[in-house]
């Protein structure tokens, strides 16, 4: 991890262990039942390589705890965050889910980042009738009952990312992504879109996650000289990729990329000098101008420190716990079949502006967003769609 990605961690560890004690919780008896907290587990990796941009969900999702405990929590209960780290291992997610749900008795979980920590997870929901909040963009293909999927699937950040850099100077695409689910299934996305709009892809690569050697794509991407690189690249391997991309001259001001994986908070970790000039596609943007999203932002930056920067999946995250608030309040119950019955519908004014739950399929309907990274870390939005339904299982 990078210095700055340390010093976050080890911030993040701290709230988290003061969070974990509750003045007077042993002293609940069955008379005061009624009063006792209701638990939300927080799975998501503080260590290993998908920290970096997984970690900073935790303070979003314990700040949103916090607001809405100072408003009388939840049906009368105040929410006790249970924190897990799944370790960028998916066995782990697997096996702390387990825990959180049989002896933690958490009412739902907020977590998962990568899509194979969310596979991992699903038997074990299943299992022990869990209820699971996806934050994550991920690439769709999925529709399980008991996970609400709160960020973007792909067709929503693909299509659009694709059609938007298809009308800019050039149409040459080199594609390249961290070897799992999502990268691979975004590509078969992005190659048939590519090809309707009259484009090329010119090279298809992928890096294991982790990896941080990419002296070989970086050669092949110089041969195939694209217009473009579409990167779905994540988590700490994306220190090395910006960083040898630069070295190799291929910044920002020399190469269009774009990603649809890298907030602020990987910049964060990346560093703001590799990043300029870059592209990224994504729900949400720190810079967006609305009084919702600078109260969000305010209150960020109050809590864990004026230099703290807000990424897509640390707002759906944030997001996560208001739309479970909010089904759990519409079905007068904690009960995970009544709460996801409940979810159909549900709409929210968040910071990056009106989200709605599908009445059918668990996703949300939502705008995207292209940015364009400053030398500040943030990003110059450039594009933003209008509200786009999702279409997790389309047809390619």
């Amino acid at each position: 991890m990078s210095k700055i990605s340390r010093r976050r961690f080890m911030q993040i560890s701290g709230s988290l262990v003061a969070a974990g004690a509750i003045p007077g919780a042993g002293l609940l008896t069955k008379s005061s039942f009624a009063a006792e907290p209701i638990k939300l587990g927080l799975l998501h990796s503080l260590t290993g390589t998908i920290a970096i941009a997984e970690a900073a969900l935790v303070e979003a999702e314990k700040m949103a705890i916090d607001e809405i405990n100072a408003a009388g929590g939840v049906l009368g209960r105040m929410i006790d965050p249970v924190v897990a780290d799944g370790a960028s291992d998916w066995p782990t997610f697997a096996e702390k889910t387990k825990q959180l749900l049989q002896r933690d008795k958490v009412a739902a979980i907020v977590g998962c980042y990568t899509s194979a920590s969310r596979k991992a997870v699903l038997p074990v929901l299943k299992q022990s009738k869990g209820l699971l909040y996806y934050p994550t963009y991920y690439e769709g293909q999925e529709e399980d009952k008991q996970v609400i999927y709160t960020s973007q699937e792909a067709t929503q950040s693909v299509i659009s990312a694709i059609e938007w850099m298809a009308k800019q100077q050039g149409k040459t695409f080199f594609l390249v992504g961290s070897d799992y689910i999502y990268p691979r299934t975004c590509n078969k996305i992005a190659k048939p879109t590519v090809a309707r709009l009259g484009g090329k892809v010119v090279g298809e690569e992928y890096a294991p996650l982790g990896h941080t050697e990419f002296s070989s794509i970086i050669n092949k991407i110089k041969a195939a000289k694209p217009d473009w690189i579409y990167s779905t690249v994540v988590g700490g391997s994306n220190v090395a990729f910006y960083k040898q991309l630069k070295a190799a001259g291929l910044d920002g001001g020399k190469q269009k990329l774009l990603s649809t994986v890298v907030s602020e908070n990987e910049i964060d970790g990346i560093g703001k000098e590799n990043a300029v000039g870059y592209y990224a596609c994504m729900g949400y943007f720190q810079s967006i101008k609305s009084p919702e999203n600078e109260k969000f932002v305010k209150a960020i930056k109050a809590k864990y420190g004026q230099d703290r920067v807000v990424g897509d999946p640390m707002e759906c995250a944030y997001n996560s716990v208001y739309l479970w608030k909010m089904a759990v309040e519409k079905a007068k119950s904690f009960d995970v079949d009544k709460v996801v019955a409940a979810s159909s519908g549900i709409q929210f004014n968040a910071p990056e502006g009106k989200v709605a739950i599908h009445k059918t399929n668990h996703h949300v309907s939502k705008k995207i967003r292209i940015g364009r990274a400053r030398t500040d870390g943030q990003f110059d939005i450039v594009f933003e769609s209008g509200v786009i339904e999702p279409n997790p299982f389309p047809k390619l």
